[in-house]
């Protein structure tokens, strides 16, 4: 990766965060600013257009420059021109995120509109897989499958060729979606996309906390759940269905290796009975894909979103 300033925005659904980088080469870049700021998504659209154009202004004071460098912002969903009444937009529209007043609104069009500046924008799962494709657990590695596990679940795939990694999105911006893969469409859970029973409403940091309450009538954070002899059996199924669920990605993509990250990566057993439970639904007479713990930690997402604007997809 070649030496230059690049500005990244991590939108989540609870923070957004930004940062100015100097890359250097094959280096862990250089942060020259870093600032974070609640979402504050219940205010509506308006107000996190506004928030998101104000850091990246506040960002690019702070690291001492005149006007921000090449930008690359980080959000979950996707695109589509499809509006809600089944006409089409000229402008790419914002589906599919847990950010719900963002979609269906013309969120890339008008940040750039508020910035000045053309803006590289992708699905903040593929920034977590580019970032640590690039510096972290994924280094070195053809395929890097990167999986959030937090308060939604997500996935993306980087690919690196020539020694330069890219996140691949897919036509149609959903490469590496498998927290809305549907497991129970009848009787699950209710998903905020609109389906029921979708990876994400079991396996989310929200959710493991849901059931555990409901199996024992006590609500606790999952740092305590995995702590507790009552929260086995949570974490039994959290378990079985990582490993059902995980081994049918490993199936169709066969990634070099898989990188989890987000708060529930936290959970030691993913690494031990997770792994032993992939290996039992793998198609394979053994799993051989490394299964392994993020290395940036938070900075992965506003470290990928930087990365974007070399060259990366720009709706």
């Amino acid at each position: 990766m070649d030496d230059a300033l690049r500005l990244g925005v991590d939108l989540g659904g609870t923070k957004t965060e930004a940062v100015v980088l100097r890359t250097r080469g094959e280096q862990e870049p250089e942060v020259l600013s870093r600032q974070r700021v609640p979402t504050d998504r219940e205010h509506g659209y308006e107000h996190v257009l506004s928030n998101v154009a104000a850091l990246i202004a506040s960002v690019t004071r702070e690291a001492g420059l005149a006007r921000p460098p090449t930008i690359g912002v980080g959000m979950p969903g996707g695109i589509t021109h499809r509006r809600p009444d089944g006409s089409r937009s000229e402008l790419p529209l914002v589906k599919n995120s847990n950010t719900t007043c963002l979609n269906g609104m013309p969120f890339h069009s008008d940040l750039v509109a508020r910035v000045g500046g053309p803006i590289a924008f992708d699905n903040d799962a593929n920034c977590f897989a580019l970032a640590e494709a690039a510096f972290g657990a994924g280094r070195g590695a053809d395929v890097v499958f990167g999986v959030i596990m937090g308060t939604g679940v997500g996935g993306g795939i980087a690919l690196t060729t020539e020694g330069k990694p890219r996140a691949w999105s897919g036509l149609q911006g959903i490469a590496g979606e498998w927290g809305h893969v549907v497991l129970e469409p009848r009787d699950g859970p209710p998903c905020y996309c609109g389906k029921r029973g979708c990876v994400e409403t079991y396996l989310s940091g929200p959710a493991i906390e849901r059931a555990n309450a409901s199996a024992t009538g006590v609500s606790r954070e999952l740092r305590e759940i995995a702590t507790r002899e009552d929260g086995r059996a949570t974490l039994d199924a959290v378990v079985e269905t990582f490993g059902r669920v995980l081994a049918t990605v490993i199936d169709v993509l066969d990634p070099s290796v898989v990188v989890l990250g987000g708060g529930v990566s936290n959970l030691d057993v993913l690494y031990q009975r997770g792994a032993e439970a992939v290996s039992r639904w793998v198609f394979n007479d053994e799993l051989a894909t490394p299964i392994v713990k993020h290395r940036l930690g938070d900075s992965a997402g506003v470290f990928g979103a930087a990365m974007l604007a070399c060259g990366q997809r720009a709706d």
